[in-house]
């Protein structure tokens, strides 16, 4: 394999053989990552791996910030953790605050977790809780989407409609329902504007509400612009305002997952800014820390508090580590600055910029089927065919390629496989640090491009 533009040399791995870790893939030999410089993650070598996914859309500052350092050890310093049954603690409560300053509102309170899926877990047994003490326990159902990813816990996955995660697990997981994803590249039918799309997918959700019975649904579930499932898909114009209008009919919780879309990827603070609705409860992790420190959050409604305050006034759960010092005192800077009023402006204007960058390089490919997103959130679908749309077939595991000729070229990028069911479809997720320059997009789309075009012809041999 020739060096990459960073004159990559071949990574010494740590043999999968020899690891006592139990990887992703057992079978994985993975570079050793010791450093970060802006962008860029350093292996033992010293190549250098420009982050065009930022890990997994959660390092949206890069890897070398001096504040968020700085505020990680002055805090350690001070007290590292002191658990949330005892104490609170001075970096959570500012964080809850500044949370609750950049929300629409609508969202008034703060329950602070370590991650996504505990973020989702959290919300979902809300929304439970809510009805109950309510007097309303026969609301137990909760609808979610297809092509859809809320999480790797049980009750997360439950709700998520990403099928080869569940599949495993499928005897162990909650009963949930699912409704057609808002995916207009590959569910939207000819001659179908997006109201005449919308009210379709309104039609089935209300259907489905209605079959189930609606004193038994407590919620609906979606991901604004969906994530790593199906690749940046945003939902078209109106879709969640006919949603919001749906659950406030029936009484129903909406429940956002910007787990992967928040904290300003999409361009504004929150996705569901850009769509015109506020949801009862919406979770939020990945770049709430920028990857410097592990964490999650849900912000609630002040009836869902309200409802518990006045009621047993104990929400039923908890993490050990919820509300951790130190996790919150990366967390207060990360929120400090994508707040600052010039950092959501850079994120279009960057995302914009990307836009066009992909469009340029990529809208006559023969194998690139769709570029879609929002702000520094993109998607590019791969097909063996631009006319039909038909996917490469799931064995060549386009995707899996395509990130290993990234990596041998220097670029971290995310593709993913089962775009269009869970089974067939490849595509590109891409959601680079909010600090890149126009010239570092540039060389992502350039890199980009090798690598898409060197798997599709080691695929096609």
């Amino acid at each position: 394999m020739p060096p990459g533009p960073e004159g990559h040399r071949r990574a010494a791995n740590i043999p999968a053989s020899h690891t006592r870790i139990l990887h992703r893939h057992a079978h994985a030999d993975l570079p050793i990552a010791v450093g970060g410089d802006g962008p860029y993650v350093i292996d033992n070598l010293g190549n250098r791996y420009l982050d065009a996914s930022g890990g997994a859309a959660v390092s949206c500052l890069g890897y070398s910030d001096p504040e968020i350092i700085a505020a990680i050890q002055e805090q350690a310093g001070d007290l590292a953790y002191a658990h949330s049954s005892f104490f609170t603690n001075a970096p959570m409560e500012q964080l809850g605050d500044l949370m609750v300053a950049g929300a629409p509102a609508g969202l008034d309170r703060v329950y602070l977790v370590s991650g996504g899926s505990e973020a989702v877990e959290a919300a979902l047994k809300m929304a439970r809780q809510y009805f109950v003490e309510l007097g309303q326990p026969t609301r137990r159902h909760f609808i979610a989407r297809r092509q859809s990813y809320h999480g790797n816990t049980l009750g997360a996955l439950a709700v998520g409609g990403n099928e080869p995660r569940r599949e495993p697990f499928r005897p162990v997981l909650a009963e949930s329902h699912h409704v057609s994803p808002c995916f207009a590249y590959r569910e939207r039918r000819d001659g179908e504007d997006d109201a005449q799309y919308c009210d379709r997918l309104a039609d089935e959700l209300e259907a489905k509400i209605l079959e189930l019975g609606p004193e038994t649904v407590a919620a609906f579930v979606a991901e604004t612009v969906v994530g790593a499932t199906s690749g940046a898909v945003p939902p078209v114009a109106g879709y969640f305002q006919r949603v919001r209008e749906i659950c406030d009919k029936y009484g129903i919780l909406l429940i956002l997952d910007e787990v992967m879309c928040g904290t300003g990827r999409t361009g504004t603070l929150f996705a569901f800014e850009q769509d015109g609705i506020v949801p009862d409860l919406v979770a939020v992790a990945k770049g709430l820390a920028a990857g410097y420190q592990p964490m999650g959050t849900v912000l609630l409604s002040e009836d869902i508090f309200q409802t518990f305050y006045n009621g047993t006034g104990f929400f039923q759960h908890g993490h050990t580590f919820m509300g951790h010092a130190t996790a919150c005192a990366a967390a207060v800077v990360v929120q400090q600055k994508l707040q600052a009023p010039e950092m959501m402006a850079t994120v279009r204007r960057l995302g914009a910029y990307l836009a066009v960058g992909l469009e340029t390089a990529f809208a006559d490919h023969p194998h690139v089927g769709d570029i879609r997103g929002r702000g520094m959130f993109r998607g590019v679908e791969l097909v063996a065919d631009r006319a039909s749309k038909v996917p490469f077939a799931p064995n060549l595991r386009l995707h899996a390629r395509i990130k290993a000729a990234a990596m041998d070229n220097g670029l971290m990028c995310y593709p993913a496989g089962g775009t269009v069911d869970g089974h067939v479809g490849d595509h590109i997720l891409l959601a680079p640090p909010y600090i890149v320059s126009e010239s570092q997009i540039d060389e992502i789309v350039a890199r980009l491009g090798v690598a898409i075009d060197t798997a599709v012809s080691s695929a096609n041999s």
